[in-house]
């Protein structure tokens, strides 16, 4: 939530993609009046998930051209049916799924359409989308990360969370997305964080930055109320500032790239590509950089 409040903060839209099926709260976190309907429920239920993201309407679906938005090799978020998105000026939150009955299987199907959702879904120019994903790792292992261009690694103090951050990176590298590097969260002291930092370092995990304990977001927690958003201003911006590079790298004039970069740039694309589902997103930049190639060499020939 104090993520989303910086970058509204300056200007961005943001969607928020809440994939972590055992959460209630996050709505009231950032500030909105109702959870939406999960997309869950659009594709007709846990069963119909494969179907549905094939392009056949769920059974019992009365809606069939609501349905098939999710099968969309691209899909808005202004093209879901209104229920299934909540939010106010410049914030969108969609839900994925959640566990609400005892016995009734597995979290599969919802690691599933949030993979194949996220893989197909294209953000507004200069939308920033912010996906929620549950403590841990599981959905490494159901794809997610396949579907996203940037993991970020929140990190407490204890050597569990260190050790997991470790394997966070090289697991997000294995699944084709960027690892940006890790934020030392709810620490209590300087002695603290230079510990954890310490123990980052030492495995090669760059710091984003550091997240001191504020009791203001445990007291908005506890009430249920929107998280403040003057609470640790600096702390985020600092967070935000060193992602945003890495996200976009500065490299001036586009048309003033060497062949050697183009080059580098499309060899570092292909490595991040997974061996299936590839984004197409991913695609489409893969085509802009070999167009911008062929330019650039055919520019070198001279006349």
């Amino acid at each position: 939530a104090a993520l989303v409040n910086e970058f509204l903060r300056r200007g961005s839209n943001v969607t928020v993609v809440d994939t972590d099926e055992s959460n209630s709260g996050l709505h009231r976190m950032l500030g909105l009046d109702r959870r939406p309907d999960p997309l869950m429920e659009l594709a007709g239920g846990r069963k119909s998930v494969r179907q549905t993201l094939r392009g056949a309407p769920a059974e019992g679906t009365q809606e069939k051209q609501e349905t098939t938005v999710l099968a969309q090799d691209r899909i808005r978020v202004d093209d879901l049916p209104e229920k299934y998105v909540s939010g106010r000026k410049g914030l969108r939150l969609i839900v994925v799924g959640k566990i609400n009955q005892a016995l009734e299987g597995c979290a599969c199907p919802i690691g599933a359409l949030s993979r194949e959702f996220l893989k197909r879904m294209i953000p507004a120019e200069g939308e920033v989308a912010i996906v929620d994903m549950e403590a841990g790792i599981e959905h490494f292992g159901r794809g997610v990360e396949t579907s996203i261009d940037c993991v970020i690694a929140v990190v407490e103090s204890s050597l569990e969370s260190i050790d997991l951050a470790e394997k966070v990176k090289l697991l997000a590298s294995a699944s084709g997305a960027i690892f940006a590097g890790a934020v030392i969260n709810k620490t209590t002291s300087r002695t603290m964080a230079g510990k954890v930092e310490m123990a980052l370092k030492e495995r090669g995990i760059e710091l984003l930055g550091i997240m001191r304990f504020h009791p203001e977001f445990l007291d908005a927690a506890l009430e249920g109320e929107p998280f403040p958003p003057g609470i640790a201003g600096d702390e985020i911006k600092n967070i935000v500032d060193a992602v945003l590079p890495i996200l976009a790298p500065p490299r001036g004039n586009a048309e003033r790239e060497s062949t050697q970069e183009l080059e580098e740039r499309i060899v570092d694309l292909k490595a991040r590509m997974p061996a299936h589902s590839v984004r197409p997103s991913m695609v489409q930049e893969l085509e802009e950089l070999e167009g911008k190639l062929r330019t650039a060499r055919e520019k070198s020939k001279g006349p």
